[in-house]
């Protein structure tokens, strides 16, 4: 699948730009020493999976580093803008050179590509993620409405995340650890006591439709099937709900017994461009 060019903004456009060569500066990849290059400080990931990173390390080793990493110029050395985990793994693989670009950007240039790469992967925690939201927001001035274009996620996704920042520490360690889901944590935040219904979650194994009853306070309704309105499925209801939560965009399925549709909606040429990405397989 081919993915169209020239749409959005967001991440691509933000690299291509600091990679435009200033003055006096050459272009292109260059092999730069391993050891001389640190990571950002500001790096929005704080937690490394081992085992994604084994992995990548053993294709590093069998096939290079395929893919550059973004780096700026500080001290005698250099800092991570934009691909730490490649940095991370070509050191597993014992690699002495890396290829990276090198760029002049400032601390807030840095700080915002790194945020919004990191975004754009999908593979931050709920947490991570709804705080490097929140950095965009504090940092840069960026609305929701405007973080969400940058990110090409929806604004009701954002704002969703940004709400899991007020849940109680405990709460935050089990969303981190995997002991309750997104679609829990969703649930939880509105509750009175949150730390109290996510260990009934984690205790009882509470499905998340089960989590937002206990939150309301009430037992989950029937819907009643009449002409003018058909009953929603509570199980595709939750499927949309999951799906939308990993794309960060707005899901619809509809299943009928000859099959069904998915629809993603999307508002704005970034969020397509995110979308043909993950469906081509290129890197975003």
């Amino acid at each position: 699948m081919k993915r169209p060019l020239g749409l959005g903004r967001g991440l691509g456009a933000l690299i291509e730009e600091s990679n435009r060569p200033r003055d006096g500066e050459s272009s292109g990849v260059r092999d730069i020493d391993v050891a001389s290059i640190r990571p950002n400080p500001d790096q929005p990931r704080k937690q490394f999976d081992e085992e994604a990173l084994a992995d990548l390390a053993a294709s590093i080793k069998a096939r290079g580093v395929l893919q550059p990493i973004l780096l700026r110029a500080v001290g005698d050395g250099y800092e991570i803008v934009a691909g730490e985990r490649r940095w991370r793994a070509a050191q597993r693989a014992q690699l002495h050179r890396i290829p990276a670009i090198v760029r002049d950007l400032d601390d807030e240039s840095t700080a915002e590509v790194a945020l919004i790469e990191n975004i754009q992967r999908a593979d931050l925690n709920a947490i991570e993620e709804a705080d490097a939201y929140q950095q965009l927001i504090d940092r840069h001035g960026h609305t929701q409405d405007a973080v969400g274009k940058l990110v090409g996620k929806s604004r009701s996704h954002v704002t969703n995340l940004l709400r899991l920042l007020g849940l109680p520490g405990d709460v935050r360690d089990m969303l981190l650890r995997g002991d309750i889901s997104m679609g829990h944590a969703r649930a939880v935040v509105g509750a009175d006591d949150p730390s109290a219904l996510a260990k009934d979650i984690v205790e009882n194994g509470l499905t998340v439709r089960q989590a937002e009853a206990r939150a309301k306070g009430a037992k989950p309704k029937q819907r009643v099937e009449t002409k003018a309105t058909a009953p929603v499925d509570a199980d595709l209801a939750a499927l949309e709900r999951q799906l939308g939560d990993m794309l960060g965009l707005k899901v619809r399925v509809a299943h009928g017994r000859g099959g069904g549709t998915v629809t993603l909606s999307y508002a704005s040429l970034d969020q397509l461009d995110m979308i043909c990405q993950r469906l081509s397989g290129e890197p975003i």
